[in-house]
């Protein structure tokens, strides 16, 4: 197995320049720590300790910080107990199509109206609540602006911060420090512990970009550091860090309804992210990997691959650039922040407009006497008024004669 892995795994030429080989790079203790592959195992235990660590910062800080904040949830009805319709909705679909409805109306015996509002309120049951939503955000939240305060205060000292041709000076063979190595590693586990619970959390419209961006990330971090691109795998982290703690704090204020807060927020992030994605990352990053990296060695399979993974990232920041902008729009012209174009699946208008949908005929039946009672009602006024006006008629007759 070794030896297949030294054959075609971890050829040189995949991994290092042309002209070094991995005898050039062995670094002695006393040098500093130089990337070994066998360190990213630690990443799997690391990211079983965050989603331990987050199923107690939900119970212990969360929800408690929720309830201070007035974090409220909308009183849903349940669906009433249907174990054919329950069946077709775990196994086939959530939103059955119009011959498919036809079918359950003859399996079940209920009407297509009762059947349609059933799988209403099962899809409003299955939403997450906004006490779920803050916890998420809140975990991130916290995650994220350790993960950049940390970042910056070990990035501020070192000369590739402000010179990134300083990336590449001496590579391969570069020492990274213990609080890189940690950064790392904490970075990593955090994202594997993403990627594994991505099926309980919140799911939104871009979940295929979101698992997409995951992914890219995990193999953007791991084989960064494996071919030893930390200095510049670095500075990539503490850029995306940079914004996310901002639209996490955002998501708070906004599901504990402190609106204005929100707005605030989510404008600063906005700007934030439009500057560090759109042009610190293709202008000052990708420009080191692409263009400044060459002036130190040839490209490799190495230098290729790590840069189609930064262009997957700029995409997918494109895409959420789009969605930003959008939402941006919405505030300029209409005064507010509309909800997140990233929201849940299941749409919310589809949720508020569950009160006025009763499924049952009695509610039908509830208001066609409540419109019989107004008509009965003006109907009797009308005719009181006649009566009246007669009245005063008959009156005046003796008079006038």
């Amino acid at each position: 197995m070794d030896a297949f892995l030294n054959e075609w795994l971890w050829q040189e030429q995949q991994w290092l320049p042309p002209g070094v080989g991995w005898k050039d790079i062995e670094m002695k203790p006393s040098e500093g720590r130089f990337p070994q592959a066998r360190d990213l195992l630690y990443t799997l235990p690391l990211a079983l300790g965050f989603m331990a660590l987050r199923f107690v910062f939900v119970r212990i800080i969360a929800l408690p910080l929720g309830k201070l904040l007035g974090v409220k949830d909308r009183v849903r009805v349940r669906a009433p107990s249907v174990p054919k319709l329950e069946n077709f909705y775990k196994c086939n679909s959530r939103q059955p199509s119009q011959s498919q409805l036809s079918n359950l109306e003859k399996q079940c015996g209920l009407s297509q109206r009762k059947i349609q509002a059933w799988f209403r309120h099962r899809r409003n049951q299955d939403r997450p609540t906004n006490t779920t939503k803050f916890s998420e955000a809140s975990w991130r939240f916290v995650f994220y602006l350790v993960s950049f305060s940390a970042g910056l205060a070990s990035l501020t000292n070192t000369s590739w911060f402000w010179d990134q041709r300083e990336c590449w000076r001496g590579y391969p063979k570069q020492p990274v420090a213990e609080t890189h190595y940690w950064y790392y590693m904490l970075e990593l586990g955090f994202y594997v512990s993403l990627l594994l619970s991505v099926s309980v959390d919140v799911k939104r419209k871009d979940f295929k970009e979101q698992v997409i961006h995951h992914i890219a990330t995990i193999f953007l971090i791991g084989f960064s550091y494996c071919a030893n691109f930390v200095r510049v795998g670095t500075l990539v982290m503490l850029v995306h860090d940079s914004s996310d703690f901002l639209l996490e704090s955002a998501k708070m204020f906004h599901y504990a309804g402190l609106t204005p807060i929100c707005d605030s927020l989510f404008v600063v992030f906005a700007l934030v992210f439009l500057v560090t994605r759109l042009v610190v990352f293709p202008g000052w990053l990708i420009h080191a990997t692409l263009v400044l990296s060459r002036e130190f060695f040839q490209p490799f399979f190495g230098y290729y691959f790590f840069n189609a993974l930064l262009l997957v990232l700029q995409a997918l920041h494109i895409f959420w650039a789009y969605l930003i902008l959008k939402m941006v729009y919405k505030f300029v012209f209409k005064g507010v922040v509309e909800r997140d174009e990233r929201s849940d699946v299941e749409s919310e208008l589809e949720e508020e407009e569950e009160p006025d949908d009763e499924d049952d005929e009695s509610t039908w039946e509830q208001r066609k006497g409540t419109i019989n009672y107004k008509l009965a009602s003006l109907a009797n006024n009308c005719v009181l008024n006649n009566l009246t006006n007669q009245r005063n008629i008959n009156s005046r007759l003796p008079k006038a004669r």
